[in-house]
């Protein structure tokens, strides 16, 4: 009789390299990773999704201010945009670097484009003509909501 030793490892080879499938329990109908408390707490839905507005932050029709109190609207800018995130209410910003008239976006984590506006107001470039934002509500992945926490640890300095 031959020796089937190997057997029992190559069934182990094989279990191995089998692609993971989605386990799903009977009684919970919960996917196995799924954590239905972060889930909450981001504002998911069951698709792993929720709602935002997405700003275009487009050149306005007041570019004209000198070095300095350009210098100074885009400070204020970034301090708008450094309350806003972290009262939870902008979960992404940042700018493009082609010469384009959108000069870059935000993504609010709010409901209504009418909420975003009142957001918008309160932006100093926006106040002063610098900037136009245009707002167009927006379905996205909910895990945008701790991009705010990670980019913490991540950044060496603040800007």
């Amino acid at each position: 009789m031959k020796n089937f030793s190997f057997l029992p490892v190559l069934i182990i080879l094989f279990a191995a390299c089998e692609p993971a499938q989605k386990h799903v329990s009977e009684e919970s109908q919960e996917i196995s990773g799924y954590d239905s408390l972060l889930a909450a707490k981001m504002g998911a839905d069951d698709y792993g999704m929720r709602r935002y507005v997405m700003a275009l932050l487009k050149a306005g029709p007041n570019r004209d201010q000198d070095s300095t109190e350009a210098a100074q609207l885009q400070r204020a800018h970034l301090d708008n945009i450094t309350r806003m995130a972290e009262e939870g209410k902008l979960v992404l910003a940042g700018p493009f670097f082609d010469n384009w008239d959108v000069k870059g976006i935000y993504i609010f984590a709010v409901e209504t484009v009418e909420e975003a506006e009142e957001l918008t107001k309160t932006d100093p470039a926006i106040q002063a003509g610098r900037l136009i934002m245009e707002l167009h509500p927006w379905y996205g992945s909910a895990a945008l909501m701790q991009v705010g926490d990670m980019h913490k640890r991540l950044a060496k300095e603040s800007i």
